[in-house]
């Protein structure tokens, strides 16, 4: 995207305290924002992995979750997570559910630059397949759900840490992603309703 896009800013309780420009907000001392993450499945229960692109500012070239992103202020987490799916992935969604409304997390990579998110996370469903945004995904791979997460859990698998620390509470939900229960929405940080 041409401009700069703003972030949401948030306290420790998920209250909205302002809001700063997102090519300013990653650095060695990253204030907690609001985020998500997605995963994006297929109907035989493949999860889509994304390599995010090597000129990302944090973990260029990782392997991750299908998609993450920020939510403009005033836009809401769903919608967020649609447009950044149809930015970065050109996926239409058919189905999307929140599944950890409350997930944050802060990881700090060899070079001093953090990530401090307040990262509720969904499970999105689509029926096509994925055109990725060279300038925002190196390649993507589909993978069975059980396959992955095993290989995620015993570490044979390099994965962001942030899907480190997600997939063990998403297994956590059940052994068929299609069919984890869902959260209220009332649970989301108020910053995210």
């Amino acid at each position: 995207m041409t401009y700069d896009e703003h972030v949401v800013l948030v306290d420790g309780e998920g209250n909205q305290i302002g809001t700063a420009p997102k090519s300013t907000v990653h650095g060695v001392a990253t204030p907690l924002h609001l985020a998500f993450s997605s995963y994006v499945f297929d109907r035989q229960a493949r999860v889509l992995l994304s390599r995010r692109a090597d000129h990302k500012i944090t973990w260029p070239g990782e392997w991750t979750n299908s998609c993450c992103g920020h939510p403009l202020p005033g836009e809401a987490l769903e919608s967020a997570v649609i447009r950044r799916l149809d930015f970065e992935l050109g996926l239409h969604v058919d189905s999307i559910d929140l599944l950890l409304p409350r997930f944050s997390y802060q990881a700090v990579m060899g070079n001093g630059i953090m990530e401090h998110e307040l990262c509720p996370v969904y499970r999105v469903i689509v029926s096509a397949d994925a055109v990725p945004n060279a300038e925002e995904v190196g390649a993507i791979r589909w993978v069975p759900w059980k396959e992955f997460a095993d290989e995620v859990l015993s570490g044979e698998t390099p994965i962001s840490p942030w899907a480190r620390e997600q997939v063990p509470l998403l297994v956590a939900l059940g052994p068929d992603p299609l069919n984890w229960p869902t959260a209220d929405p009332e649970n989301l940080p108020p910053a995210a309703r």
